[in-house]
């Protein structure tokens, strides 16, 4: 029988003294995990606690965001796959940074955490190295899940954003079930009256019509996220007679794909390619319908975002996904890379504004019980903390 672990919950024990947490990530680039990493710098740094974020590479909006809030950013740039002037620029920069904690989100983040780990002094004042588990890595090679193996036994915790994801990385390396601990992503809660007073201003900027529904994509135009999927249906909507406008915010590598694909299917006049945008949770409160069609995830912020701006979320049945979203309830979920399905939930949405309100009612109230930024944010406090007594009580490094 498949044990599943059981996400760590925010209980109500404090921390007593403040930790020096130092987070490390390739690159702070605009996407998921980043904008996971502004959430949690910022919640402790909101605690008392002294929250570092170091990056090797590009730099974006987020990290101003971060050092307007007070927290320290730090780039240590690295020139190339084979750098070994970073290797020890990264170590002195730790060992200056004196931290109590060290994790490390991404694949090359993480190795080089694990990396600057080793050269850190020992005894019960080393730092505790924690490592993460963001999706399910499916296209990970051999040797990345054995330097991934490597790291997770050099770190006192690994934490997963998903129960899914974290059983599938214990059987890539060999760990038992219960070996990776998990914390759910946590999401901002806006206001319900700001949703309402945005929405206007923000569908005329569009260039909405009061009657128009709508569709709304978040995130790195990359071939896992799979919009094609999303356009194949909404040319099958077009076709029934069913108007609908998608909205597509972000950028990346595939937008001159994607832009011949608009063409191809003749829905210019139907989508719009907003680039990469820093007002989401305006963009939500535009929107009435929230889609997700990636071939891969870990836990979604976008799903999240879109649960917990009221709207209703309709995302492909993969990764972390399903333990969001309660299908029929709280969203509705279809199989990656079915056109067909997508466009039967669209349809349905587009034409029934009530069933469009009652499952955004029904998201927003699963999505601010369980998955809330404070919640998360505290989980991993209390882990740190747990750990760093820990490393402390045995000295061991």
């Amino acid at each position: 029988m498949t044990h599943l672990p059981e996400p760590v919950l925010a209980g109500a024990a404090a921390i007593r003294s403040p930790l020096r947490v130092l987070i490390v990530t390739d690159e702070m680039e605009v996407g998921g995990t980043q904008r996971q990493i502004v959430h949690l710098a910022r919640g402790l740094h909101r605690r008392g606690h002294q929250v570092t974020v170091l990056f090797f590479r590009e730099r974006s909006f987020l990290v101003d965001e971060l050092e307007r809030e007070g927290v320290a950013c730090v780039q240590v740039p690295k020139r190339g796959r084979i750098d070994p002037g970073f290797v020890l620029r990264l170590g002195a920069e730790v060992r200056r940074l004196k931290p109590d904690v060290i994790h490390g989100f991404a694949f090359s983040g993480e190795l080089w955490s694990a990396v600057a780990h080793l050269q850190q002094p020992g005894g019960a004042r080393a730092p505790v190295l924690v490592s993460s588990v963001r999706g399910l890595y499916e296209w990970y090679r051999p040797w990345q899940w054995r330097l991934k193996r490597w790291v997770a036994g050099r770190s006192a915790h690994v934490v997963s954003n998903s129960r899914e994801a974290a059983l599938y990385a214990c059987r890539q390396m060999g760990l038992p079930d219960h070996a990776i601990d998990v914390i759910y992503n946590g999401a901002e809660v806006p206001e319900t009256a700001m949703l309402a007073h945005a929405r206007p201003a923000m569908r005329a900027a569009l260039g909405l019509a009061p009657e128009q529904v709508a569709v709304l994509f978040v995130g790195r135009l990359v071939a896992l996220k799979n919009v094609p999927v999303l356009l194949r249906a909404l040319r099958q909507l077009l076709d029934r007679g069913v108007e609908a406008r998608v909205l597509l915010a972000g950028d990346g590598p595939e937008r001159a794909a994607i832009e011949q694909v608009v063409q191809q299917l003749d829905l210019e006049a139907h989508v719009q390619l907003l680039g990469q945008r820093d007002d989401v949770p305006g963009l939500m409160a535009a929107a009435d319908v929230v889609v997700l069609p990636s071939l891969r995830e870990g836990l979604s912020n976008v799903v999240l975002e879109g649960m917990m701006s009221g709207r209703a979320v309709v995302a492909s049945r993969v990764g972390g996904t399903p333990e969001l979203i309660d299908d029929g309830v709280s969203g509705w979920l279809f199989e990656s890379d079915d056109a067909h399905a997508l466009a039967d939930a669209l349809h349905r949405l587009v034409t029934d504004e009530s069933a469009r309100h009652r499952l955004g009612e029904q998201a927003r109230e699963r999505a601010v019980a369980r998955f809330g930024i404070p919640a998360m944010v505290q989980a991993y406090e209390e882990l740190y903390g747990a750990a760093v007594r820990d490393r402390r009580s045995t000295g061991s490094h």
